[in-house]
């Protein structure tokens, strides 16, 4: 069965287009499985930052895909062809993957609102690790996807959140979502807030919000920085932060997902593809909301979309791309 694939390729600095991927796989291997791609949901800061804005090219960016499985594997059980799937598939029209690194998207859940479990994983990810246990004050910095994603898990789970971000729109969509606690900086002097904040959740990537942050956690509480540091943003020193850490003995760790492994495993806390599934069924059941978070687009319009993103024209968090008709 011949199957043409198309992918949203980057092919030079701040150029994205649709075109035929050559030797695309289809055919799927034993432990495989395969289909045509309905949505993909475009991480804003990584794929900006990782590629479109990068040196070597070509680069094929994406990692969150719903597609429709066609074909199955000789030697995979548990999967029925026409159900939808997870995967971390890039922005292609067409997804091939192991079957264990597919997750089954409940009934009844919308595509578009599936896909958006990929982003919920990242702040899953120090869900599983974190010390903070509800009802904890937790404080999230940066109204990105991640951000507002990871501040309606932790109040879903009974913490006590508020959010932190500079930009109206994001406030905006913040409220419009149930997180009712909006801030447009961290109020440091606020004698509700400052010193009894156990977690910070710093989805920015701006160093000065880890700073301002560590001024309102708690003695023993925790800073983990989700947000990647692209870029220097100010001229902040590490004497402020590095002083904050030690006088309220903080503890400041990374909060790249990565530090989970794919499957469960003995003695390890959590995994990716269980929080995966987790944020599906939370997405099902509604205890998180993306209704105007994304808008969904016919994939000819990536560069559109990522030019947005680099200039902040976007009225929403992200860009979904609609592969149905292709």
């Amino acid at each position: 069965m011949s199957t043409t694939v198309y992918a949203i390729t980057f092919t030079a600095h701040e150029q994205a287009e649709l075109l035929p991927l050559a030797d695309a796989p289809v055919e799927p291997g034993p432990n495989e499985i395969a289909g045509p791609t309905l949505v993909t949901l475009a991480s804003p800061g990584t794929e900006l930052n990782g590629a479109y804005l990068g040196e070597k090219f070509p680069r094929y960016p994406g990692y969150a895909a719903i597609f429709q499985v066609e074909r199955i594997g000789a030697e995979v059980t548990g999967v029925d062809v026409g159900e939808l799937r997870f995967c971390m598939g890039r922005h292609h029209s067409y997804q091939c993957f192991p079957a264990a690194d597919t997750v089954l998207v409940p009934a009844g859940l919308a595509a578009e609102k599936a896909v958006f479990t990929r982003l919920m994983g990242v702040p899953m990810a120090t869900l599983s690790t974190t010390i903070a246990r509800p009802p904890a004050l937790v404080l999230v910095t940066g109204l990105g996807p991640v951000g507002n994603l990871g501040a309606q898990i932790f109040q879903a789970c009974g913490y006590e959140v508020l959010v932190v971000d500079p930009d109206p729109t994001r406030q905006e969509l913040a409220q419009h979502v149930g997180l009712n606690r909006v801030f447009g900086s961290v109020p440091k002097d606020d004698p509700a807030i400052a010193k009894q904040v156990a977690l910070q959740l710093e989805c920015s990537g701006h160093e000065q919000a880890a700073v301002d942050g560590c001024h309102v956690l708690q003695p023993y509480g925790e800073l983990s920085q989700i947000g990647a540091p692209w870029a220097q943003r100010n001229d902040a020193t590490a004497h402020e932060l590095l002083r904050l850490i030690f006088f309220n003995y903080l503890t400041v760790r990374s909060g790249w997902e990565w530090q989970l492994p794919h499957h469960p495993t003995n003695f390890r806390r959590g995994s990716i593809f269980e929080n995966y599934a987790a944020g599906l069924q939370w997405l099902h059941d509604g205890r998180v909301k993306v209704d105007g978070l994304y808008e969904l687009m016919d994939p000819q319009r990536a560069q559109q979309a990522y030019q947005d993103i680099l200039h902040r024209r976007l009225t929403y968090l992200a860009p979904m791309f609609d592969w149905r008709k292709r």
